[in-house]
């Protein structure tokens, strides 16, 4: 994979403590180098990039000035914090990123002290660091505390409304905003960066502070005079700088800067780590620096599976069938087509929630409102007040975060929107932090809530027209990720009767009630229960609320045996519905419940999670037969 003799510093840094007596000079080579370990090892496995290729200089800078790990840096996700994983003692582990078993691609406190605060979901960084700082000086300690968050992380309310609580507290706190979007004509550049070392200077902030204090002595002249001050130093910066926002905020700002000049980003840190009170350093970077297709489609190679290191194209598979997301994206252009009161929202993924087909047709009815979830789902209950449909497309893992609003704004108010969940159910590589794995248990206790997970793609299809043209309060369908299974689509859509299941396969001896993708897994095990005696009815339920009940009692009435299969959390999921519903009509049936434990999931392929989970057919087949006391016959069975 690697050769390390192409590389003549990496390879001897295994800490930030072997960067900090490297010239100017060694660090650009070493820069230079840690670029091309993540190219070299990102093509062959894949993995976020784009992001960790433009933030290369500012990490080394910040590890150069400041004294990790007891100075205590946070990021914010972990797209941009590759190279911090290569600086601090995880570069051979790179080639095992997001692999069963391998390094997170995420920030992981248990992996590394390097990693201060565990993060998959954007906007925390400066709430999580400003915690770190009070407690710093709850227990009198001195560490520098920094937050790096990037530009998109900056649309989330989250990042505001952290900033705004560290203007009022004041507490000595750095925040690095990573901006690899916006443009600074050069001009404006050297002017904005001459002014930046000026009033970073420690010289001039001496001198700042002494003119305070005297003036500060000084009655009625000396307001006069601090008043001229700060409207002149607030005056120039709002010519040259466009911080004015930060400083409204209680920040003292400083930039934009060149990220990718490391003698400049060195100077700057070394300038404001000893200021007090909130400090904003603004720093410009280009998303896929030094990689030329990273750098002309940054959304392609922001995550990446594995490619070809001198095209940047894709290897591709063997699989043909589209994904999921695909089939959703494209089935909402063609209905959106005949109904104008269609719109699609997306926080800040139209690529990976297939929003972009829409985007691409019908642009002025396309909406990304940015990393705002909370915001996203608001907003789609003010559009359905005044009679819009609202598509809210996001992954099922992200929902989480507008659980409040999905309650109070839409469902209190019985509004029509409807919420596509994709990546439900364990992702992979992403692990815990991106699996999907509580949507079911947190959506179906919401009063007026309707909750749908098609078998199939063509079910996704009717389900999401269904969705549509249901006009009586909020609806959700939850999908998978990944490719879907092939089945022949039909030209025309289907409404679903709300509630209602369907039969897959009679059977005699056991019924085994399946959920959105376990369908198909259980459709595959029904071999190994033939094999093994045992002739199972399987019903694909379709509905998790409302369950149907008819179904339900006849089911009841007909098997002793009941059998539940979802991917999600067994906790308040749809076996627990259907417990409840035995329970509460005084049924004594057995049931099993198959699905999700309760515990955090970590990264790895969907099939080696569901084999190691027990939920893939073998697995499935393996608890059935467990669960009816059958011998097993066949030797396939692994126990």
């Amino acid at each position: 994979m690697t050769e390390i003799s192409n590389y003549k510093l990496l390879f001897n840094i295994n800490s930030p403590a072997d960067i900090r007596n490297l010239s100017v000079e060694e660090l650009k080579v070493l820069c230079s180098e840690i670029r091309q370990y993540m190219i070299d090892v990102i093509s062959e496995i894949g993995g976020h990039f784009g992001g960790g290729l433009g933030a290369v200089e500012l990490t080394v800078a910040l590890h150069k000035v400041f004294n990790t790990p007891d100075d205590k840096l946070i990021w914010d996700t972990g797209h941009q914090a590759y190279p911090h994983k290569i600086i601090t003692g995880r570069r051979d582990l790179l080639k095992t990123i997001r692999q069963l078993n391998g390094i997170s691609g995420f920030l992981k406190r248990s992996e590394s002290e390097y990693d201060v605060f565990g993060a998959g979901h954007a906007s925390t960084s400066i709430s999580a660091a400003l915690g770190i700082a009070v407690a710093r000086d709850l227990k009198k300690t001195n560490q520098k505390v920094i937050a790096v968050i990037g530009d998109g992380a900056m649309t989330g309310g989250m990042a505001y409304e952290a900033m705004n609580n560290s203007g009022l507290i004041k507490s000595d706190l750095i925040v690095v905003l990573n901006d690899n979007q916006m443009s600074i004509a050069p001009n404006k550049w050297q002017l904005s960066n001459y002014f930046t070392e000026v009033i970073s200077h420690p010289e001039f902030n001496k001198l700042k502070g002494a003119i305070w204090d005297l003036t500060g002595k000084l009655d009625q002249f000396g307001d006069r005079i601090r008043k001229a001050a700060v409207r002149l130093e607030h005056g120039i910066k709002a010519i040259v700088t466009p911080g004015m926002l930060f400083e409204a905020l209680g920040f003292r700002y400083f930039g934009p800067i060149n990220g990718h000049n490391i003698a400049q980003l060195i100077k700057i840190f070394e300038h404001v780590k000893n200021l007090s009170g909130p400090i904003l350093v603004h720093v410009i970077t280009e998303k896929g620096k030094g990689y030329k297709p990273a750098e002309t489609h940054t959304q392609k190679l922001h995550a990446a599976i594995p490619f070809d290191k001198i095209t940047g194209e894709a290897i591709k598979k063997s699989v043909t069938t589209p994904t999921y997301t695909e089939i959703f994206g494209k089935a909402l252009v063609e209905i959106a087509k005949e109904n104008p009161d269609v719109v699609g929202i997306t926080a800040a993924m139209p690529d990976g929630t297939g929003l972009d087909y829409l985007q691409k047709e019908f642009p002025e009815r396309y909406f990304d409102v940015g990393i705002a979830e909370e915001h996203a789902v608001t907003f789609a209950a003010g559009l359905a007040t005044q009679g819009i449909i609202p598509v809210v497309a996001i992954y099922s893992t992200f929902l989480q975060r507008a659980f409040d609003q999905i309650i109070h704004d839409v469902a209190l108010q019985n509004l029509h929107v409807v919420f596509a969940l994709d990546r439900a159910g364990l992702v992979g590589a992403d692990g815990p932090t991106h699996h999907g794995a509580f949507d079911l248990s947190y959506l179906r206790l919401i009063p007026n809530m309707v909750i749908m997970a098609p078998k199939d793609e063509a079910e996704l299809r009717n389900m999401l027209f269904t969705a549509i043209n249901y006009k009586d309060g909020p609806i959700a369908i939850r999908y998978p990720r990944g490719n879907a299974l092939g089945v022949t689509i039909s030209d025309k859509f289907e409404y679903i009767p709300i509630g209602k299941s369907e039969l897959i396969q009679a059977g005699s001896d056991i019924a085994i009630l399946a959920l959105g993708s376990m369908v198909d897994y259980a459709k595959k095990a029904t071999q190994i229960l033939l094999d093994n005696g045992i002739h199972p009815e399987i019903i694909n339920a379709r509905f998790i609320k409302p369950l149907d009940n008819e179904m339900l009692k006849n089911i009841a009435e007909r098997f002793e045996k009941i059998v539940t299969l979802e991917e999600n959390t067994l906790i308040g999921g749809f076996g627990s519905a259907v417990v409840e519903y035995f329970s509460d009509n005084n049924y004594k049936n057995d049931i099993l419940r198959i699905g999700l434990p309760d515990k955090f999931v970590e990264h790895g392929t969907q099939q080696q999670l569901h084999n190691l989970l027990g939920i893939d057919p073998q697995g499935i087949a393996y608890k059935i037969l467990k669960f009816i006391n059958k011998n097993i016959v066949n030797k396939g069975i692994v126990a």
